[in-house]
């Protein structure tokens, strides 16, 4: 039991790494969370923007709050469908039966989202800036935005936890995520 405590911060820096892998090396959880976005931005505001009169103001810069918020919720469906397979396949009780600690695969699923949904969100912003978005926000509002996306993700991404560990079929985990 000592040894599990002392080597927390370990055993979930080797799960965040294979849970990162995961991600990088499954190309539609790349273009799902990266490039859908992004085409959901440039669907709405190069096709659909036109229809708006908004003044002198761009589209995008209404546009990309609730693009940043549609691009967090559809990436945590992830860790419920990662979470629901690594039960099924029984890691989990494989992580059991060796000397780490019992959280770290959840901690490492969690903070994989957390990682993944802050690239994704950085990437968006910089296609929104090439798409000529701007804010007069300085760079403490910049700040806060970024804790509260991280809270949200967080909140979504523990939400989903809990869908795809309780989940009975794939399907149900999906449909939970």
């Amino acid at each position: 039991m000592e040894t599990t405590k002392n080597y927390f911060f370990m055993d979930m820096s080797v799960m965040l790494g294979r849970s990162m892998r995961h991600i990088f090396r499954s190309m539609d959880t790349i273009v799902t969370v990266t490039i859908m976005p992004i085409a959901l931005m440039l669907l709405f505001v190069y096709v659909l923007g036109g229809a708006i009169q908004i003044g002198t103001d761009h589209y995008v810069d209404y546009l990309l709050p609730g693009i940043l918020l549609i691009a967090i919720a559809n990436s945590v469906g992830y860790i419920c469908y990662r979470l629901f397979n690594d039960v099924q396949r029984g890691i989990f009780e494989r992580f059991h039966s060796m000397p780490i600690a019992r959280s770290a695969a959840l901690w490492g699923h969690v903070l994989t989202s957390l990682i993944s949904n802050a690239i994704s969100v950085t990437v968006v912003i910089l296609v929104a800036l090439l798409m000529s978005f701007r804010s007069s926000a300085g760079i403490l509002s910049w700040f806060a935005v970024a804790g509260i996306l991280m809270l949200f993700t967080l909140a979504l991404t523990w939400i989903a936890a809990i869908a795809g560990l309780s989940a009975k079929s794939v399907d149900g985990a999906i449909a939970i995520a």
